[in-house]
């Protein structure tokens, strides 16, 4: 292990380094306007097969978001739901995470954790999810080293709300009342 600056041998030197210019880039805000106006850089959606569930597929959303969620058509839906709402930022983070999750390479790994971060967990993002202080400071730690389990704990807190907040207001919905006609 590292100890005491004077004895630092070179690899932990570099090690320093390393993660001095990681949480650089993390942290590091926008030098110009132009930076604010690039829109987060998402893959294009592939075209979802979106037929249109069974009864029994949809009346299941009710109680499960996961099963929601697998669904093209009821991810539709409940995104729509949500934009109708002005509160699609959960979504869209859960979606951004489970994207961040699929990435092989280290550095295209950490860029997308940095667009998360500035989008979604930094104070003051344009897309800003509710979570709490100890949450984002254990999700800020993750990322010094970004891995696809950076943002999991900030992830399930934020399914969470969606379970028990979005859904049942989506359930109740004209969304949903008209899918299940």
């Amino acid at each position: 292990m590292c100890k005491g600056l004077a004895a630092l041998p070179h690899s932990c030197l570099e090690r320093a380094k390393e993660i001095k210019i990681k949480l650089g880039i993390l942290l590091q805000k926008p030098d110009s306007a132009v930076d604010l106006v690039i829109p987060y850089n998402e893959k294009p959606e592939k075209p979802a097969k979106t037929h249109k569930p069974s009864l029994d597929e949809a009346l299941q959303w009710r109680h499960s978001l996961d099963k929601l969620l697998q669904n093209n058509y009821g991810l539709a839906s409940f995104k729509g739901f949500l934009r109708s709402e002005f509160s699609e930022e959960n979504l869209e983070f859960w979606v951004a995470c489970e994207d961040y999750k699929k990435i092989k390479s280290p550095v295209k790994m950490a860029e997308k954790a940095k667009q998360i971060y500035e989008e979604f967990i930094q104070t003051e993002a344009p897309k800003e999810v509710n979570i709490d202080h100890f949450t984002k400071d254990i999700t800020m730690k993750n990322l010094v080293e970004p891995s696809p389990s950076s943002f999991d704990l900030a992830q399930k807190r934020i399914y969470a709300l969606m379970e028990k907040d979005s859904l049942p207001r989506f359930v109740r919905s004209k969304f949903y009342k008209e899918l299940i006609k």
